[in-house]
């Protein structure tokens, strides 16, 4: 069995060959900044029961009970407001930087790729981002600290300014499908690179773990770095179960 320092060199050998590199990342990449997952111990839907039904598109659209508990829950104060970018989401940049980075396809909703660095035209929010709030009638987008605000003016329950309609943060809910055209996109880059490199992710959420098995029967090299084995890991050229914050910065040579 390799060590870990066997595993990173021969990671970092696989990045510095590859000529178009795609990231899949999830949950694990930004625990280091402080976000928890939803569902383990300390998880934000293990601790707040009300949070995960309300990220459920058919409770949350039919009881305006759900949406005004899951209103004035954000408004008491941006859930991820002091939240920063870690060195795993920074390494990342530096692939980009290095002009390696194909496609960065995230699981995660908090945006913190591009608050990073990372270019917004290279990162595929698979899930959407809860730092935006979306209208469910009309193609109506905002800042959610604009909505926010409302709320804390007394709009318990704001509807949309345009027409009307249900306002809920811009992420996808349980109930909602993906959005078709990332779901292309994501398959697109799986297709195209010749490095996929899945971080943080338990690759269990279907179907953008499809992506993995996509990428490897087309004859891209693969990478796993997570906490956990992944069903995946049998199929990648180099497994790391290691810290992310620490680890992803020695394979893309974004530090010595």
């Amino acid at each position: 069995m390799d060590t870990l320092d066997e595993s990173i060199d021969a990671a970092r050998s696989l990045v510095d060959g590859a000529q178009a590199i795609t990231v899949l990342t999830g949950a694990g990449i930004s625990t280091d900044s402080g976000i928890p997952d939803f569902r383990g111990p300390n998880g934000l839907w293990t601790k707040d029961p009300a949070a995960e039904r309300a990220s459920n598109i058919n409770f949350y659209v039919g009881d305006p009970a759900v949406r005004r508990a899951n209103w004035a829950q954000r408004a008491k104060g941006s859930l991820w407001a002091n939240v920063d970018p870690n060195a795993g989401h920074q390494a990342l940049v530096e692939l980009e930087r290095r002009e390696k980075l194909h496609t960065l396809i995230t699981q995660n909703v908090d945006e913190l790729h591009q608050r990073a660095g990372s270019s917004p035209d290279r990162v595929i929010e698979i899930h959407g981002t809860t730092r935006k709030v979306a209208c469910l009638e009309c193609d109506y987008r905002d800042d959610m600290e604009t909505v926010l605000d409302r709320v804390r003016a007394g709009e318990a329950d704001p509807p949309c300014p345009n027409c009307g309609g249900i306002l809920k943060s811009a992420t996808i809910s349980f109930g909602q499908s993906l959005i078709a055209e990332d779901l292309q996109r994501a398959e697109r880059a799986a297709v195209e690179c010749d490095l996929f490199l899945a971080v943080g992710t338990s690759l269990a959420v279907f179907p953008i773990n499809e992506t993995i098995k996509v990428a490897h029967q087309t004859g891209s090299k693969v990478i796993i770095l997570n906490g956990e084995a992944t069903v995946f890991d049998p199929i990648a050229d180099v497994v790391l179960h290691a810290g992310i914050s620490e680890t992803l910065p020695r394979i893309v040579r974004a530090v010595a």
